[in-house]
């Protein structure tokens, strides 16, 4: 059992198969702060191989991990993945991943035969030309082709937006008004700051403003029971087939009950997301040095909420929170 020094037990991974990913989200990887050609951080020496992955995650399944979230970058450009997912998928462990959406086509043979039951798609838009504005891709016709056949497979779909004052905030009506007809459950995301990202307080949309804001149109907003791990406060429009919840990182933190820990794709363990260190352990396997001390030691370093930064994380400026970007850590 990981357990941390404020008695929380861990028993969820989050493992990064790449840091590289195919599109160029605004809130991730905006192209004022990174050249058109930047394809990731990390080179493929640095990079765990697909058996370091599956050596790593079967000592977190061993010390007491029951569920793996398969992130990125995006997951999907890793050439190997559809092997790593595969063999992940043995290990005795909820399987679950986050994806753009983007290759889910070429994927979901792999998605089924792993049992993986639920897909986190990010999708920040609903409209093509904002979408595009969003990505700098034009993959909007494709995604949402992909969400629908995760549907048709009998995958749970929760589409991740993150609202951002100014550039999609305006289509929180049109996110819920999907989940009228459509069994998917939509994840409003505050905006949270990282390296880059040029996160600002008046960027931020936060949990009470997202309600508020659902209420205008859809008054009959009925709360869902959560769990005492979730990130999210559930919600369902009375009637409609989906379902939606916000995560407030931001506003009203939900750290008391986190469960997570994540490895990053050059395998490195980080134990919170906001966190400012993290432990070697590709370096630790590599040299054959036994991981579980060093997994409890960076485990016991966790700070209470928000990997301890002050300040209730209003006004941080994003240098303050983390050294690396949302997509070098994984989500």
């Amino acid at each position: 059992m990981l357990k941390d020094r404020f008695g929380r037990i861990h028993d969820y991974l989050r493992v990064s198969l790449t840091d590289r990913c195919n599109f160029r989200c605004l809130y991730c990887l905006p192209a004022s702060e990174f050249p058109n050609n930047f394809k990731g951080c990390s080179t493929a020496a640095d990079q765990m191989s697909a058996d370091e992955i599956i050596s790593i995650s079967k000592v977190f399944v061993e010390l007491g991990v029951r569920k793996i979230r398969i992130t990125g970058g995006e997951p999907l450009v890793r050439k190997d993945a559809d092997e790593i997912i595969s063999r992940l998928s043995a290990l005795p462990v909820q399987l679950v991943i986050t994806t753009n959406g983007s290759r889910v086509n070429e994927f979901i043979d792999t998605f089924v035969s792993a049992g993986i039951k639920s897909v986190n798609v990010s999708l920040d838009s609903l409209e093509k030309q904002n979408f595009h504005k969003l990505t700098h891709r034009d993959e909007f016709d494709l995604v949402m082709s992909n969400i629908q056949l995760l549907l048709q497979h009998g995958i749970h779909v929760k589409a991740n937006m993150v609202v951002m004052k100014g550039y999609n905030d305006n289509e929180i009506h049109q996110f819920i008004e999907w989940t009228r007809s459509a069994p998917v459950h939509v994840r409003f995301i505050e905006f949270m700051p990282f390296p880059g990202n040029h996160w600002r307080p008046e960027k931020l949309i936060r949990y009470a403003d997202i309600l508020s804001i659902v209420n205008e149109k859809f008054p009959h907003i009925e709360k869902l029971e959560d769990g005492p791990h979730d990130t999210t406060r559930k919600y369902t429009v009375r009637g409609h087939l989906g379902t939606f919840a916000v995560i407030s990182t931001m506003s009203e933190p939900f750290c008391s009950g986190c469960n997570r820990l994540r490895l990053t794709a050059d395998g490195k363990m980080r134990n919170c997301l906001f966190g400012k260190t993290e432990t070697d352990l590709l370096s630790a396997l590599r040299a054959g040095h036994s991981l579980e001390p060093l997994i409890r030691e960076s485990l016991y370093g966790k700070e209470f909420q928000l990997g301890g930064n002050s300040g209730a994380a209003w006004g941080l400026s994003e240098t303050e929170t983390t050294n690396r970007t949302m997509m070098g850590i994984g989500g």
